[in-house]
């Protein structure tokens, strides 16, 4: 057998390369809220000062707040739909012997591979075809697309490990299937249903590509910030803006990962 010295010297180079890809696609990130307390409105280096006055200019930039809004509205929207199709999708894939069920899923999750600008284009066409104005519904429809794959990823795993038992036994003392569902199968699955609800609100706010194509007068978020890079004077405000944006989804998907390690632990847990 070999020893454990043996093992992580082998796998010290697997470690070393893992670490400068974090560095290469996060670094660049990180730069984002250190340059917004930059005091220049050019971005150069060494900085030339620190300063908090393009934090304070965003209250006053009335457009913004618009695009916020309506990010929120988007985003909350399609999670909550989206959340609610993956509660009904997993427990159909998990419960019932569908016929074609590994084929139907393998559909279903297409959108996770295929990129976002041929759904953006095939939308546009389709709802230009139709007469459909574009508005804040047709980036709805365009974000459910993307975020119902994620939401039953997400659910599948924890009606899987659902003890059905526990709806039979239900059954047996008199409950109609409504009912099961709401006093039994909601309250075991309802870790799951948040971090669905939190993942997939995150994946609609930062959204650009179905927006970029699919939106109308009404931009979102970062259809807004997109506008604004034109204008060199506005970049310190941009910059402000996209690092709240990033600390908010930061801790919003850490949290929705965090719900489901704690769902998944405590399932294990019950197991043994």
């Amino acid at each position: 057998m070999k020893s454990d010295s043996y093992i992580r010297r082998k796998s010290r180079p697997l470690q070393i390369y893992a670490l400068i890809f974090l560095l290469f696609l996060y670094l660049s990130v990180l730069l984002l809220p250190l340059f917004s307390f930059h005091k220049s409105v050019f971005i150069t280096f060494p900085m030339q000062g620190f300063t908090a006055q393009w934090y304070w200019q965003l209250l006053d930039i009335e457009p913004m707040w618009a695009a916020l809004m309506n990010s929120i509205r988007v985003g909350t929207s399609t999670a909550i739909i989206s959340t609610a199709i993956g509660v009904f999708a997993a427990k159909a894939f998990t419960r019932y012997s569908l016929p074609g069920r590994t084929p139907i899923l393998g559909f279903v999750m297409l959108p996770l591979v295929i990129p976002g600008i041929i759904f953006g284009v095939a939308l546009l066409i389709v709802i230009s075809r139709s007469g459909i104005p574009l508005s804040l519904y047709t980036v709805t429809l365009g974000h459910l697309i993307i975020c119902v794959p994620f939401a039953i990823a997400t659910l599948i795993p924890r009606f899987d490990g659902f003890d059905k038992s526990v709806e039979e036994a239900s059954a047996d003392l008199g409950e109609n299937m409504w009912w099961t569902f709401w006093r039994v199968t909601f309250p075991i699955v309802y870790p799951g249903i948040v971090a669905s609800f939190l993942l997939t609100f995150t994946i609609s706010f930062d959204e650009f590509i179905m927006a970029f194509f699919l939106s109308g007068t009404d931009p979102t978020l970062p259809i807004y910030i997109w506008s604004q890079l034109r204008f060199p004077a506005k970049l310190p405000s941009v910059l402000a803006l996209a690092s709240i944006v990033l600390i908010i989804s930061f801790v919003v998907v850490f949290l929705s990962q965090w719900i489901g390690f704690r769902n998944r632990q405590l399932q294990s847990d019950g197991d043994t």
